[in-house]
């Protein structure tokens, strides 16, 4: 798969030229949106919203599409290609130190802001809309150890991969390229038809890019149209502007990192996934980009089993934008509801999510069950997260640009470990 590498100049200047157009889509979303919520009744806003968003299904429906055939063709080649089960255990070791090191400095740069800035200290609890929350907290219901557990191990391969259940089809992938791997010779041209198979994926994957700045612009237009961002934005501007210190605190870490351990090549990846980042921040799914992310690692220079193994093991378990959020909304609420946690809850806390959080899937509102599960386990009130959900998507759209980034960056040091050995 690494036929990518040496791409022409034209190619990469075809790439610059999709995200300069989901950036102007973006705007110009912005902008008929708010035309919309400006100039007509809010039901017909709300009508137009429901059309356009329409755009925005299309684009992550289509990537969807592409998703389980994706995983599944690669991370079986790429566990061959691998050989053994020693070097499958060398790199998913490394892969999950980076993961809950990473998941804990998430959120303990959540946890430190929120009790630095307390964002939810003496908030007006009386204007909150309990019934918007209602969605979440049945979700929360359904939130035990024995779901955790049904949803990590696939019951069906064929119901995991009709529900693009990552993990799950990852689990199932595993021990699918340990036993072909074991085999030899024998799986050779299995291994050859599924190769084969990832590369005409791979190329699906350039026809429904060309879609992102359609299915951008109609996010966020939907969005815009039902909501008066000025009004939001004041009104949620302390915890906004606390969740953007704290965003931005662990973006400056994540960069520091990738300077640390790829050096000047650090700006090079960043150029590469400039695309998928814009993406991801337009439509609040990481999920959106996973197959343009694989891509664009490739063409980074990271082996082709190295990113068909790290990348969807990152989906599920190093989502570094929820993780920060996590922390940072749990206790928000704790504060706005006047109830004291010491440092030993907290941290308590911190550790519940460190692994609850694990198989969450990268698409939108995920983390919001986890949030309020954990406000459940800790005697927080759970319709609390009708205090964060009026301001959510906009905070998703900052989590799921880091949650790439981060996936971007594991994936690109694990690489250039193994090159080093």
């Amino acid at each position: 798969m690494n036929h990518q590498e040496n791409l022409p100049e034209q190619k990469k200047s075809i790439f610059s030229n999709l995200t300069m157009q989901i950036l102007l889509a973006m705007v110009l979303g912005a902008a008929l949106g708010i035309y919309v919520h400006q100039n007509y009744l809010p039901d017909t806003a709300k009508e137009f919203s429901g059309y356009i968003k329409m755009l925005a299904t299309i684009f992550i429906r289509l990537v969807q599409m592409i998703i389980a055939p994706l995983v599944f063709t690669t991370l079986v080649v790429g566990i061959a290609k691998l050989g053994d089960i020693k070097a499958v255990g060398r790199i998913g070791g490394k892969a999950l130190i980076w993961f809950f090191t990473a998941s804990f400095i998430s959120l303990l740069i959540g946890l430190f802001w929120v009790n630095i800035l307390q964002p939810g200290a003496g908030l007006n609890l009386s204007d909150v809309d309990l019934a918007t929350a209602s969605e979440v907290t049945e979700k929360t219901k359904q939130f035990s150890a024995q779901n955790f557990v049904e949803h990590i191990i696939p019951k069906s391969v064929v119901e995991a991969m009709a529900t693009n259940e990552i993990l799950q089809i990852v689990i199932f992938s595993i021990f699918f390229g340990l036993a072909a791997a074991s085999l030899g010779d024998h799986t050779k041209q299995v291994i050859s038809a599924l190769d084969k198979t990832s590369h005409i994926i791979l190329k699906m994957v350039n026809y429904v890019m060309k879609f992102a700045p359609i299915g951008v612009f109609g996010a966020i237009a939907g969005v815009f149209a039902i909501r008066d961002v000025n009004e939001l934005l004041f009104t949620y501007a302390k915890y906004f502007g606390s969740f953007l210190v704290g965003i931005s605190s662990l973006w400056i870490v994540l960069l520091l990192i990738g300077y640390i351990f790829l050096k000047g090549r650090m700006t090079t990846l960043l150029k590469r996934i400039t695309s998928p980042l814009v993406i991801a921040f337009g439509t609040t799914s990481s999920e959106a980009v996973f197959p343009k992310l694989t891509e664009e690692l490739e063409r980074f220079g990271v082996k082709d089993k190295i990113v068909s193994f790290m990348l969807p093991l990152g989906y599920s378990f190093n989502l570094d934008g929820s993780m920060m959020y996590m922390t940072f909304a749990a206790i928000f609420i704790a504060q706005a509801y006047g109830i004291p946690l010491d440092l030993g809850t907290q941290m308590t806390m911190l550790l519940v999510l460190m692994l609850t959080s694990k198989g969450i899937a990268g698409v939108p509102r995920a983390s919001l069950v986890v949030v309020a599960a954990t406000c459940g386990m800790f005697d927080i009130p759970v319709e609390g997260i009708a205090l964060i959900l009026p301001i959510d998507h906009f905070c998703d759209m900052f989590r799921s640009a880091t949650n790439v980034l981060g996936n971007a960056l594991a994936t690109s040091v694990v690489g250039s470990w193994e090159k080093e050995e």
